[in-house]
């Protein structure tokens, strides 16, 4: 799939590429979450990282994509924020390290395979404290008949309802910010939770 998004990012425009996403202008806009150590974990077009640093939060970005690095580098400098960009990978995490007051996903975690999935458990949480705020936008609905099969001979695809909290309950306290059903088409849902790290004895 590298090679899909170093085509998109350095040849095209995603269609994701649509601005800041409205939950995370939310939060912050309203002063619920107030500038800090942030991360975006696969920062993509620079959006939502750019957003932050002109909300005055210290912003890391990184992606597994070198044309998204440099797209985010590119848009970084037109913007005149300081973000440090960062090429990495979440399942294996060699050039960024935490804790981080604030970490951003918005749409990496649904798009892995199950294994990956523990892989990324596994090198993100280092990256929190107690008291972490964790932003995650995923797409999320109850597989479909014909897709039940795809899926799970996958080992991924969308979130269904309730694995968010059984992936990441153990670790934080979850609040669901916003579900949508988007029709019958190929996304049929998408959520977004804010969470909280636990301390050592929740």
């Amino acid at each position: 799939m590298k090679w899909f998004y170093n085509l998109l990012y350095s040849r095209l425009r995603a269609p994701w590429d649509l601005g800041p996403r409205r939950e995370l202008v939310e939060v912050v806009e309203s002063g619920r979450i107030r500038p800090c150590r942030a991360i975006d974990l696969g920062c993509g077009t620079a959006s939502n990282a750019i957003f932050l640093a002109q909300h005055g939060f210290d912003v890391t970005g990184t992606d597994y994509s070198p044309a998204a690095i440099a797209l985010c580098r590119e848009r970084g400098a037109a913007a005149g924020v300081t973000v440090q960009w960062t090429e990495d990978n979440l399942t294996h995490l060699q050039h960024v390290a935490g804790p981080f007051d604030l970490l951003v996903d918005w749409g990496v975690y649904d798009d892995l395979s199950r294994d990956d999935r523990r892989a990324y458990l596994r090198n993100v949480l280092p990256l929190t404290h107690a008291e972490s705020q964790f932003l995650i936008y995923v797409h999320q609905w109850p597989w479909r008949w014909w897709e039940r099969p795809l899926y799970r001979l996958l080992r991924g695809g969308p979130m269904r309802p309730g694995e968010i909290a059984a992936d990441f309950g153990p670790h934080f306290h979850i609040e669901k910010l916003m579900e949508r059903c988007c029709g019958s088409g190929y996304i049929a849902g998408e959520a977004a939770y804010l969470m909280t790290r636990k301390g050592a004895s929740a």
